[in-house]
């Protein structure tokens, strides 16, 4: 599986809220990094299910809003062939 960042919006309240949420996102599997930046949390995972993971926050601390999914290679550089190579 690929390696996927998703960015979820969480209703952090207070600590109690904040250890929930941290709790509940390392135990999932697949997880690799997390974080919070403000009042969203970063995950990075590979092979962990954005969907599955959003709905056990809201079991858990009321509010989460799954914002973004995307690709977590960000340092990757499309490959460019050169015009030569190109076939019709």
């Amino acid at each position: 599986m690929a390696k996927q960042k998703f960015i979820l919006k969480l209703s952090l309240d207070d600590g109690n809220k904040r250890k929930k949420a941290l709790k509940t996102v390392a135990t999932m599997n697949g997880v690799m990094s997390m974080r919070l930046d403000g009042d969203k949390l970063i995950v990075i995972g590979d092979g962990t299910d954005a969907v599955h993971l959003t709905t056990q926050l809201r079991k858990k601390i009321g509010y989460a809003d799954l914002i973004n999914v995307s690709s977590g290679d960000e340092n990757v550089q499309p490959l460019i062939y050169p015009y030569r190579y190109w076939y019709a």
